[in-house]
């Protein structure tokens, strides 16, 4: 069945909509915590989809949407500048992703290890979840992700995220077949029944909204600081972006580095933000969550995700829908986050120890620990309207440091090592589907 149906087919269709129930928890959570609007995120979703079939011929079974690694940097940037000018950041941090995949097209896909090999994506992506933890813990315990407001009573807050938290963990480790896809998912209703039986919910929104309504855009607007802050982090998920297609290409047994072409890849997912910035929507990636469904239900014809896609623009329309979104109280996705940032973290530190990254080696040493302390600790540079922090800055230093220190064994020019991570994560996941079926 792996490309059965046809555009129309009834079976295809409901695939489709399938899987977007397997996205639609890590989607909408980005947008709820960064300020933005779930509505606009679902349709920039479904539309940065349907761009990227196009760019890439439509021959990648693979859906797009909202990308956690932006969740700090967004934060700041609406704090700081205000939404419209954050979008126009982000807006300049997709046109590095054409640029990239033009860079690619013309050096090969080995530059991209060599700008940034594992030693570098590495500490970066540890970095990612391990700043995001205090957002989590603040959560949690009903305070607003700075901690300097209490928005919830601790008590019935720290009940509420345990509910998601635990539930979340159960699902993902002894969930069966498709289940054990919706971790996110099972975590949010739970934890929001939880809540509304506290009464911990406010339906005012969705009451006073209509059924159908037309999710609020918000058009950017360039403002230099923003964006000379923004830009370094499309550093970090390009990296990313490179899994993704060697995991989609390992499930379907074909080479997408070669066809259609990492480049058009690349510059299919910054098209995608770009668009989705003009929106008001955050950036898109790749759903290794999506992927995962893919090998499971070896339904591996891209025509799934443009009904997916279509599923999500449709859903982006529903007012009551979008309101109901935003009435998920932050402890419910305190108690998800905490699980969420620390496995990104711990895919950071996965990274290394996968590659063999010999921390004895004081090159590595340095590349490392700087940029753990300088992304972790809150390092800033600049002054005035301009600071890079971060990821920003320790994405930076980590390429900086990388080019400018002595490498003691020659660099790959290959995808080797990222292969070789990639077939070790899909062997796990290949297990645990034997283990389902017997």
């Amino acid at each position: 069945m792996s490309q059965a149906g046809g555009f129309w087919n009834w079976k295809i269709i409901l695939i489709g909509a399938q899987m977007l129930f397997v996205a639609f928890g890590a989607m909408v959570l980005m947008p709820l915590l960064t300020g933005l609007d779930p509505s606009v995120a679902l349709f920039t979703a479904g539309l940065g989809t349907l761009l990227f079939q196009w760019i890439t011929r439509r021959s990648i079974p693979v859906f797009l949407a909202s990308s956690f690694v932006f969740v700090a940097p967004i934060s700041h940037g609406v704090q700081q500048w205000g939404v419209p000018a954050t979008m126009g950041a982000l807006f300049c941090t997709a046109v590095v992703y054409v640029i990239l995949g033009a860079l690619v097209k013309w050096r090969g896909p080995g530059f991209l290890h060599r700008l940034m090999p594992p030693v570098v994506t590495g500490p970066i992506i540890m970095v990612i979840g391990l700043s995001l933890a205090p957002t989590a813990v603040n959560f949690a315990m009903g305070m607003s992700g700075n901690g300097e407001m209490q928005m919830f009573p601790y008590g019935d807050a720290l009940l509420v995220s345990m509910v998601s938290l635990l539930t979340t963990m159960l699902v993902a480790t002894l969930g069966h077949g498709l289940f054990r896809l919706l971790p996110i998912l099972c975590g949010v209703v739970a934890g929001y029944l939880t809540a509304l039986a506290m009464g911990m919910v406010d339906f005012s929104g969705v009451n006073q909204a209509g059924w159908l309504s037309v999710p609020t855009f918000i058009a950017p607007t360039f403002y230099w600081p923003a964006i000379l802050f923004m830009v370094p982090v499309a550093l970090a998920p390009a990296i990313e972006h490179v899994g993704d297609v060697l995991a989609i290409s390992n499930v379907t047994g074909k080479d997408y580095i070669r066809k259609p072409g990492l480049h058009r890849t690349l510059t299919g997912d910054g098209v995608a933000s770009m668009v989705a910035a003009l929106f008001g929507g955050p950036p898109n990636t790749t759903y290794s969550e999506v992927t995962g469904a893919v090998m499971l239900t070896r339904v591996f014809n891209p025509v799934v995700m443009t009904w997916t896609a279509i599923f999500a623009i449709l859903l982006a329309f529903i007012g009551k829908f979008g309101l109901l979104l935003q009435s998920i109280p932050t402890p419910v996705m305190g108690g998800i986050l905490i699980l969420m940032f620390g496995s990104i973290a711990s895919v950071g530190m996965n990274t290394l120890i996968k590659a063999q990254v010999d921390l004895h080696a004081q090159r590595n040493l340095v590349i490392v620990a700087v940029t753990l302390i300088f992304g972790i600790g809150g390092m800033a540079m600049g002054n005035g309207d301009f600071t890079l922090q971060g990821i920003s800055l320790c994405g930076l230093v980590a390429v900086l440091l990388n080019q400018v220190l002595p490498h003691a064994p020659p660099v790959t020019d290959d995808l080797h090592e990222e292969q070789e991570y990639v077939e070790d994560l899909l062997e796990h996941a290949r297990k645990n589907e034997r283990d389902d079926r017997s």
